[in-house]
């Protein structure tokens, strides 16, 4: 099955679940940016954590992106999320690979780094959006994603999120979950929940060893603890285009696209989120020259 997400609560209503397999979405980015092994396994993540929480807190047409800002060697990783399921992201240094961690895993927190920034910026058609935004504790992501929201969100969460990259640099398998606690939670349910996911297996070898993200809820929450309120496909998308370019080109006035013209004949313009890219030829400028004198 294609990737999708799962959203759940428990039968008390007193904790709502989400897990997803993110595997070919993740795969489409790693091959769209040809990504090597820790920088894979840091954008993925934060795919999968834009992507928890976009489908988890955003509504129709509302939108967000999730800025990681690390002092690591992958730079600035930028994801965009929707409430459909939409994800589309980049890394700002592709090509990193580093040493497995001590324990024989991609060091994720030595790629993104441990002082940064981790933001959120809400489009909620409002006026202005609204950012929030933690320092980076961990660098893992998981734990990262989980304190902005305790702290930005006030939501008492627990957030995994796991990449496997193969030795040739494509993904194995992607997906992650994240528990929500609702107010009046019982401490003792509580307790059980946190042993139960500090028993976890990684999401990766769930997935890996046929695990669903049903199956991956009900490790967490127990067998019959809760029902299932959605299952949704989520995919890899990006609503770049050559006319949303050409508005941005248009923009930056009539001087400078007559000396795209004079001094290259042309111009290209190349979509960070997905790698398309798009040709203006003099014709095309000459067009945009006029809509920017209108």
């Amino acid at each position: 099955m294609s990737d999708y997400l799962t959203k759940a609560i428990s039968n008390d209503g007193l904790l709502r679940a989400y897990a997803v397999d993110a595997t070919e979405l993740v795969q489409e980015a790693q091959q769209r940016h040809d990504t090597w092994s820790a920088s894979s396994a840091a954008m993925g993540r934060s795919m999968v954590g834009t992507l928890l929480i976009s489908t988890a807190t955003l509504q129709g047409e509302q939108k967000l992106t999730t800025r990681v800002v690390g002092d690591g060697p992958v730079g600035a990783i930028v994801v965009d999320g929707n409430a459909n399921g939409d994800i589309k992201g980049y890394v700002q240094h592709p090509q990193v690979n580093l040493p497995l961690n001590p324990v024989g895993k991609i060091d994720v927190r030595r790629a993104v780094g441990t002082k940064g920034m981790l933001s959120v910026t809400k489009d909620l058609g409002l006026k202005e959006p609204f950012t929030g935004q933690v320092p980076l504790v961990s660098g893992e992501l998981g734990e990262d994603f989980t304190y902005y929201l305790a702290k930005s969100e006030q939501i008492p969460s627990a957030v995994g999120l796991s990449v496997f990259v193969n030795a040739d640099n494509t993904i194995g398998v992607a997906g992650g979950f994240m528990i929500q606690v609702l107010p009046n939670a019982d401490e003792t349910q509580l307790s059980q929940i946190e042993r139960n996911i500090r028993d976890l297996p990684l999401v990766s070898e769930l997935l890996r060893q046929g695990d669903t993200p049903e199956k991956i809820i009900e490790r967490i929450l127990g067998k019959h603890q809760f029902k299932i309120l959605e299952q949704m496909p989520v995919q890899f998308k990006c609503d770049c285009s050559k006319a949303h370019f050409g508005d941005v080109m248009v923009s930056l006035g009539k001087n400078e696209l007559q000396k795209m013209i004079d001094e290259d004949g042309g111009a290209e313009a190349v979509c960070k989120f997905c790698g398309n890219k798009y040709e203006y030829s003099v014709a095309d400028l000459q067009a945009l020259i006029v809509q920017s004198e209108g």
